[in-house]
């Protein structure tokens, strides 16, 4: 006979389906952001080779094609489980080192296009905000992109002057 009271009921935690969903969701998103990434940085993160050669074909795919992949890089992912915290850190890091690249980048196109329009008030700002950068340089650089401007030619001083000011603000 099967005796009941001697054993102990032991109930094994399942995770209920919404729960499931949402961790294959969020495992879908990360499948998404991991292959938005370019190759190289792909190989500095630390993927199982099955899961880097899933993504690497994920990126050259059609859209049924790509729907299947993506099914097959949350199956990796899911088997996994330990490193999805590290790929997430890692696409994090990367995420706010482009934003700062972004800003940066914003932030030289606006001094460039206000060094250009306003002329020498705004190049008296800019030398008191960094005072490392070449007032010289950066005074001529203008003269000759209002001169380029004036003149319809290509704007080979603008460039410059770009470059010269993203030097100065990045580093």
């Amino acid at each position: 006979m099967y005796d009941t009271e001697s054993e102990e009921f032991q109930g094994v935690e399942r995770v209920n389906r919404t729960q499931q969903k949402r961790e294959i969701s969020e495992l879908h998103d990360l499948a998404r952001s991991l292959a938005r990434l370019e190759p190289a940085a792909l190989e500095k993160m630390d993927l199982p080779k099955e899961l880097f050669n899933a993504l690497i074909s994920v990126q050259k795919m059609k859209h049924g094609a790509e729907k299947r992949q993506f099914k097959f890089i949350v199956k990796l992912l899911r088997q996994s489980q330990d490193d999805t915290d590290s790929f997430i850190e890692t696409i994090s890091e990367l995420d706010a080192k482009k934003e700062e690249q972004d800003k940066n980048f914003h932030r030289t196109e606006r001094w460039r296009d206000r060094l250009i329009a306003d002329g020498q008030d705004a190049v008296t700002e800019f030398m008191a905000t960094y005072p490392q950068a070449d007032v010289s340089q950066i005074r001529q650089l203008v003269r000759n992109a209002n001169k380029e401007l004036l003149q319809n030619k290509p704007p080979k001083s603008s460039r410059a002057l770009f470059k010269l000011l993203r030097d100065v603000i990045c580093h």
